[in-house]
């Protein structure tokens, strides 16, 4: 009687692990094109072959405020996994970002027996050291994406890998940089800003105004200046004409072509978040906005003990980048950072040379190869403690 082949249940809430899910995916099935995978996902992890029990688009959403709205669909979604666990008894569960719930649904698992690999882990550096210990009792491995981050699990003897930052292999161009702006229609000589407005709804309706506002100042300030915004896959094309069509300024919109667009831009705006890290790979200067609903900005700065939001500062473990949050996140500051930026070629090269350096830390990549590999040995019980890659 021929065996079963392994199936591996994904739970990914969110655009970004959507997309990690799928290329690990990707990258297992090279190594063994018999292994199924399940779960609760979003279009790319479909595309990749996974079969989506749940789709994830309704709940990606952060902050306490955001949660709260939407609690009744992330808790349907939290029941309906707990039970694909129960009654179907994957051979590994690998659980992508999306703490809160994945925590819950990474204890269900071990509960019930079930190997755990967490992929992404916690930012146990910014806030709340003592998780650790907590997400170390409810897993057997945790993959992390920065190579600071092993010594916190390390130090707790909580199971860890390093497997690199799944960025590195993904901001990759299509086109060089003289294609990409003959493709989209830009003329070189004169400056072009991104808008990175977010990969969620509720980031799109918070920032993208301020955006279209601080894009109006620098048009009146640098006229010629051309702008672009690319189109993240999560995001509806009706929520961002609701915006863009009340713009005074040109807004041209890009799907599917983020690192061609961002790569064209002497200066961006982004929200906070991987996007910024993702602009630090193309080493294009920038400036990192974020707002959140007031109780949740309170909440995280009572929390939070880093003393800086944006991942390139983090990974720098300096300021190098302007980070603009809350009530400074405003259209005036914004246009005042980014035409600085562009008049001031001291300041945007040191930038740059800050930005080369970020890059070089997150060294070569290969983070979706090393999951599958760490997936691959958690399936067939040869996982050990060691680190292969530090």
């Amino acid at each position: 009687m021929s065996q079963q082949p392994s199936v591996i249940l994904f739970s990914a809430g969110e655009s970004s692990g959507d997309q990690h899910a799928a290329n690990m995916f990707l990258e297992l099935k090279k190594s063994n094109p018999a292994v199924q995978g399940i779960g609760m996902g979003g279009t790319k992890m479909a595309q990749a072959g996974i079969g989506i029990r749940y789709d994830s688009a309704n709940i990606g959403v952060i902050g306490v405020v955001e949660v709260i709205k939407q609690y009744g669909e992330i808790r349907r979604a939290l029941t309906l996994m707990k039970r694909i666990v129960a009654n179907e008894r994957p051979d590994l569960l690998v659980c992508v970002d999306y703490k809160e719930f994945n925590f819950k649904l990474a204890r269900f698992a071990k509960q019930q027996g079930i190997k755990v690999l967490f992929y992404v882990s916690p930012q146990v550096w910014a806030w709340r050291p003592g998780r650790v210990k907590k997400f170390g009792a409810v897993i057997d491995m945790m993959a992390v994406i920065f190579p600071f981050e092993t010594a916190y699990y390390d130090a707790e003897n909580v199971p860890v890998r390093y497997v690199g930052h799944p960025s590195v292999d993904k901001v990759q161009p299509r086109y060089s940089k003289p294609e990409a702006l003959q493709h989209f229609g830009l003329d070189a000589s004169l400056p072009i800003v991104g808008l990175l407005p977010g990969s969620r709804n509720n980031e799109i309706k918070r920032m993208l105004p301020v955006m279209l506002a601080a894009a109006e100042k620098l048009h009146t300030d640098l006229p010629g200046v051309q702008f672009i915004l690319p189109q993240a896959d999560s995001i509806a094309d009706a929520l961002l004409d609701e915006y863009l069509q009340h713009s005074t300024v040109a807004i041209k919109s890009v799907k599917n072509m983020p690192y061609d667009v961002i790569q064209c831009c002497n200066a961006v705006m982004t929200t906070s978040g991987t996007a910024t890290l993702e602009v630090a790979l193309l080493t294009v200067p920038m400036v990192i906005v974020y707002k959140l609903a007031p109780i949740t900005y309170w909440l995280g700065r009572l929390l939070v003990k880093t003393p800086f939001i944006g991942l390139p500062n983090i990974i720098a473990g300096k300021s190098i980048v302007k980070e603009l949050i809350q009530h400074e996140a405003t259209a005036e500051n914004m246009a005042d950072e980014i035409k600085r930026i562009l008049i001031d070629p001291i300041y945007q090269g040191q930038m740059r040379e800050n930005l080369s350096q970020v890059k070089q830390t997150l060294g070569q990549g290969g983070g979706s190869k090393n999951m599958a590999a760490l997936a691959l040995e958690m399936l067939l019980g040869k996982t050990t403690l060691q680190n292969p890659m530090l």
